[in-house]
């Protein structure tokens, strides 16, 4: 199995310095839908991996991200893309460390475990360095790109590079 691993802030919904966990204010990045279309097209599943430190500061749920991730992927289905699974670290370094946070690796390394998933065949698209070092330490190609930009040229020069 091959898999394109997206960040979920900055990639697929706008990145919101106040935290994005309700619905309402969950925006699509503009052309995400046509991203992934191509990502599924080229053979691939689509795993999110998402830090959401705002859980450990107490600022919302678990819950909260759990149903902010099942709107996600309601709106995703009724455009015929499944999204495979979303994996969330709710940890943040203020309050203590924990592998499972980006640039740590362990979010990625379970998805490919439990996928079976070839790591070399695998990218991580993200808009932040440690989404970059979560994806390299985990053994898959990590691109960076620009928080709330388009990734419809970079998807397709993306997937050429990793045939």
């Amino acid at each position: 199995m091959k898999i394109a691993f997206l960040d979920r802030d900055g990639i697929i919904n706008l990145d919101n310095p106040l935290y994005t966990y309700t619905p309402g204010d969950f925006h699509l990045v503009e052309g995400i839908m046509e991203t992934c279309r191509y990502i599924k097209e080229a053979g691939y599943e689509i795993v999110v991996i998402t830090n959401q430190s705002g859980i450990a500061k107490g600022l919302y749920t678990c819950a909260d991200v759990e149903n902010l991730h099942s709107y996600m992927k309601d709106i995703f289905a009724q455009q015929g893309i499944s999204i495979l699974e979303v994996y969330y670290c709710p940890h943040h370094e203020s309050v203590t460390h924990y592998i499972c946070r980006k640039p740590g690796s362990q979010m990625v390394e379970k998805a490919l475990a439990r996928f079976r998933a070839n790591p070399r065949l695998c990218f991580f698209i993200g808009d932040r360095q440690r989404d970059v070092d979560c994806a390299v330490a985990a053994g898959v190609k990590g691109y960076l790109v620009k928080t709330n930009h388009r990734l419809n040229s970079r998807i397709q020069d993306i997937i050429r590079e990793m045939k």
